[in-house]
């Protein structure tokens, strides 16, 4: 049996008054999560036109995988951090790479 890829992205919807150091999570808070989670890459995008500021892709080889980084104990850290770069309540999507 192949096991599906699972990709979980982070996106920060735009909204009046929202606020988003793009520079910060790119140094610092998106390598906090691959440090944290043991994962490799991340994709980062920077909003040009659309709903979204930004958003982030994370990729985990199972859905175990994806709940054993979200079970890790520097999970709280990464969570807490996210108030030194952004003002907007983050949308999780959680889906499996199909091609």
């Amino acid at each position: 049996m192949v096991r599906a890829m699972i990709r979980v992205s982070v996106f920060y919807p735009t909204s009046e008054g929202s606020t988003f150091d793009h520079d910060y999570y790119r140094e610092h808070h998106v390598p906090l999560c691959l440090k944290t989670w043991g994962i490799d890459k991340a994709e980062i995008d920077k909003g040009v036109n659309g709903p979204n500021a930004a958003a982030v892709h994370f990729f985990f080889d199972s859905m175990d995988s994806f709940g054993a980084a979200m079970a890790a104990p520097g999970t709280a850290e990464v969570m807490a951090d996210v108030a030194n770069y952004t003002n907007i309540q983050p949308a999780l999507q959680v889906s499996e790479v199909v091609s």
